[in-house]
């Protein structure tokens, strides 16, 4: 992925690259007490410390934002209410894949973003782990009986992630279909110091990766498969700020850029041909959340490098 990454950091602008998400955002989805439904049903004996195996987004727009991702990827949504807030489970192929949560932005309050879970086995021993290793508490450490234990960190260069021990255990190791989740960057300052801190955190395998561009690009892998990659910033990028971008897994990325743009969207990256040989694009919804569409083949492994 090194010269697609190197594509996506350089085309962002220093606006975008810095919506990431803020405390204001998340903190009022992790306090409300919203009786969120397994990841898993039935549950998963299985356990996964360091996939990414959720991803939760604040819109100012439900209904929109589920016209948009429905049609554009053909989510479905199970509407959850818990007082005066609004909650939608989406489900990609019939199997949960993330929520949207409905709050109004405020004046000077950053853009909507996704929020990207990584998988823990016991959170508060991962969260004290992060605290030593520098990284902050965005969200303190909360159960729901069927989700399990979550908690929401900001790293030491600010990039903000959360953690997760899932009630129902975590999904298999298998390719993501299309419409699921199948790839997590994260875009720093230090990718360097970043992966020594995640790996500190989820006792990631780490990987230089090969780049066309001399910048530094790191594959963070658990259980043999490749979870994520560490990216540099451009040189250039004084006001932007370190973050994750998640990616979709599409059969036509260029079809879905154009779907997307039909339908309120934005092309932050155009499509381009990724090193695995399929096309990748960033784009934003409506309402300016920024996410990944990426074309994997069948053939193309995610066992990590060796």
């Amino acid at each position: 992925m090194s010269s697609s990454m190197s594509r996506l950091r350089h085309a962002l602008p220093p606006g975008l690259l810095s919506l990431l998400l803020s405390v204001v955002g998340f903190s009022p989805l992790l306090a409300a007490p919203f009786k969120l439904p397994a990841l898993n049903s039935p549950a998963s004996t299985e356990h996964h410390v360091g996939k990414v195996v959720w991803a939760d987004l604040v819109t100012p727009d439900l209904a929109a934002a589920e016209r948009f991702y429905g049609g554009l990827l053909g989510w479905t949504f199970q509407s959850i209410h818990a007082g005066d807030s609004d909650y939608a489970l989406a489900l990609a192929n019939g199997h949960p894949v993330g929520g949207l949560y409905q709050k109004p932005l405020r004046a000077g309050e950053q853009q909507p973003a996704w929020l990207t879970f990584i998988a823990v086995r016991d959170v508060d021993a991962n969260l004290r782990i992060a605290l030593g290793q520098g990284a902050k508490v965005v969200s303190p450490a909360r159960s729901y009986p069927k989700r399990g234990r979550q908690a929401v960190l900001a790293d030491p260069e600010g990039a903000v992630f959360a953690i997760l021990a899932s009630s129902s255990g975590d999904a298999p190791d298998f390719l993501a279909a299309p419409g699921e989740w199948i790839w997590s960057a994260l875009l720093s300052r230090d990718p360097g110091a970043e992966a020594a801190f995640y790996q500190e955190v989820f006792s990631y395998d780490v990987f230089d990766l090969a780049s066309e561009d001399g910048k530094e690009h790191v594959i963070l892998s658990s259980d043999n498969f490749a979870r994520a990659s560490a990216n540099a910033l451009p040189g250039d990028s004084v006001h932007s700020h370190p973050h994750w971008l998640n990616f979709i897994r599409v059969d036509d990325t260029i079809a879905r850029v154009a779907k997307a743009v039909a339908s309120g969207g934005r092309v932050l990256v155009a499509p381009h041909v990724d090193r695995h040989g399929g096309h990748v694009a960033v784009v934003a919804d409506p309402a300016g959340a920024p996410f990944g569409l990426m074309e994997w083949t069948e053939s193309d492994s995610k066992v990590e490098p060796k």
